[in-house]
């Protein structure tokens, strides 16, 4: 092995076992969901809104994260905030009200907000910026790992414990991988560290301010919002109440849906590499990625039961496609805004997955449950054609405003 290579392993591994655990973190109630149900005695909608504070608290950290990544470097943020996160597993693992585990996965939610950003932050520092588009995937590759350990593996676990003794075993692991980042991951300063905070939130309003953000913005935040919504709750119960199989067979296919995520992420970001070599932009291969997931989403809805494992595949596969247009807004921008930039899109996204796992419990929640427990069809259709019909709306707005982008430049 050369130094480089070591380098490049010592940079990318702490940050990918710190994403795994955030994905694992955030779509593991769509297996631990029913025991959660049955153990508090709530319905869908406080359910989603359990599942749903995750993002809300990781968004609230997004625009002073950004700030602090260019201003303290990646590792000693992320280091910092696992604290959080295993301070909330711990809390999850023994709280007995609804209350204290909205606030322990609060905690959590807070305490895993960088593991994305700072990795992205590292990888603008020491790869090239070329390489931005497949590095990034590689690290959302190491995310999906997580979602695919939050699917069966967790459902196995469940059957020597219950989800406290894995909330438990969760909260070791990540004060270790906090312990690793901040003694593995070398240090390299950023372009941003010397700004003053005046000059460096004048940056976040540089990054508000930007038509170039906002034409891509809104429709890379519903795709992934919806993504998020979805995988991360509302799929598992989908697929027992809608499907009809079994805890076991239902989390299995969440299994497939993760392989799927993991696939996509390593293979359009390759394919984004690519295509930019041969002059077409990563933007135009996330948004060509992003409508396919639409159309992913209308096959969901109106397509056979029968179906289900293949619809679900390309639901996992293409709803990666958003995380390309993060690189895409990124190149757009000077390297030092580059954190402030990933996590702006971070804002938005987890704030409009909150509101978006959230507002597809409610609506499902308008149709009584069924006298053997489970969710109405009707319900689970009007929840995911909400989230389509706004994702509809964005990639409207995307096309117009790249009309305006032309016309000004031409002008």
């Amino acid at each position: 092995m050369n130094a480089s290579f070591l380098t490049t392993l010592r940079v990318f591994v702490p940050f990918a076992a710190g994403y795994f655990l955030s994905y694992l973190y955030r779509v593991v109630n769509a297996v631990i969901a029913p025991d959660l149900a049955a153990d508090l005695g709530i319905g869908p909608s406080a359910l989603g809104m359990l599942t749903a504070i995750y993002f809300i608290s990781f968004a609230s950290a997004q625009l002073p994260l950004g700030v602090l990544l260019d201003r303290f470097g990646p590792r000693r943020m992320e280091a910092f905030l696992l604290l959080f996160a295993g301070l909330g597993a711990y809390l999850f693992s023994r709280s007995g009200s609804l209350a204290g585990l909205v606030v322990a996965r609060a905690f959590i939610g807070f305490g895993v907000s960088a593991c994305l950003m700072a990795a992205f932050k590292a990888y603008t520092l020491w790869f090239p910026k070329e390489r931005w588009p497949l590095v990034n995937g590689f690290q959302m590759a190491a995310g999906g790992l997580g979602a695919l350990a939050a699917t069966a593996p967790v459902e196995a676990a469940l059957q020597t414990t219950d989800w406290r003794g894995v909330f438990m075993v969760l909260a070791i692991l990540t004060l270790l991988v906090a312990v690793a980042v901040y003694t593995v991951v070398p240090e390299r300063p950023s372009n941003g560290a010397g700004e003053s905070f005046k000059r460096q939130f004048h940056g976040v309003k540089t990054v508000f301010t930007s038509l170039e953000f906002w034409r891509a913005a809104p429709l890379t935040t519903l795709s992934q919002a919806s993504f998020l919504a979805i995988q991360g709750l509302w799929a598992g119960p989908w697929l027992k109440d809608v499907a009809g199989l079994e805890r076991m067979a239902a989390a299995n296919v969440l299994f497939w849906i993760a392989v799927a995520m993991i696939a996509g992420f390593i293979l359009l970001g390759s394919l984004a590499d690519r295509l930019s070599r041969s002059g077409i932009s990563v933007l135009t291969t996330a948004v060509t990625g992003m409508v396919l997931f639409m159309g992913v989403q209308v096959l969901i809805l109106a397509g056979p039961v029968r179906w289900a494992l293949p619809m679900w595949v390309l639901f996992g596969f293409f709803g990666t496609s958003g995380i390309i247009a993060y690189a895409a807004l990124s190149q757009r921008f000077p390297v030092q805004l580059s954190g402030r930039v990933t996590t702006a899109v971070n804002l938005l996204v987890f704030v409009a997955a909150f509101l978006g796992q959230w507002a597809i419990g409610a609506i499902i929640g308008l149709w009584p449950v069924g006298v053997d427990g489970r969710y109405a069809l009707a319900g689970y259709r009007s929840g995911f054609l909400v989230m389509l019909a706004i994702q509809a709306m964005t990639l409207l707005w995307f096309f117009m405003a790249s009309r305006i982008i032309r016309n000004r430049q031409k002008a």
